[in-house]
């Protein structure tokens, strides 16, 4: 089964930024719908953004909406997630996945290719 690998993540101090990066050298996925989902420890992995095939349309979490944007890059094979005025409850371990199934971008069970994650961690 094919993997994505994300990468960028770091430590950070509140009110910061960090750039997000989610790639693969084992198919070109530009026409794949791609989302991110992050997972803190305890809790269930949740949505973060989701972008279409050949990125005409994105959609956001209510709680990343205004500071996350997500974007992605044809010829580099890559999609991307900036992240702005970062808070301690965004602290998790940052997935990105390919949208395989039929139902809803922002549903953990439509996905696959999961990669190991990145962690980013934003301290107060």
């Amino acid at each position: 089964q094919v993997h994505l690998v994300e990468s960028g993540g770091g430590l950070v101090q509140a009110g910061g930024s960090l750039n997000l990066s989610c790639t693969s050298t084992e198919f070109s996925f530009s026409a794949f719908p791609i989302s991110w989902f992050r997972q803190a420890p305890g809790k269930e992995r949740e949505f973060v953004a989701h972008i279409s095939g050949f990125a005409r349309t994105t959609a956001y979490a209510d709680s990343v909406k205004g500071r996350f944007t997500i974007s992605r890059d044809k010829m580099k094979n890559t999609v991307y997630l900036q992240m702005h005025t970062l808070a301690p409850e965004d602290t998790a371990l940052y997935y990105c996945a390919s949208k395989t199934g039929p139902g809803s971008y922002d549903s953990a069970t439509q996905y696959t290719g999961w990669g190991q994650g990145t962690q980013v961690t934003v301290s107060s």
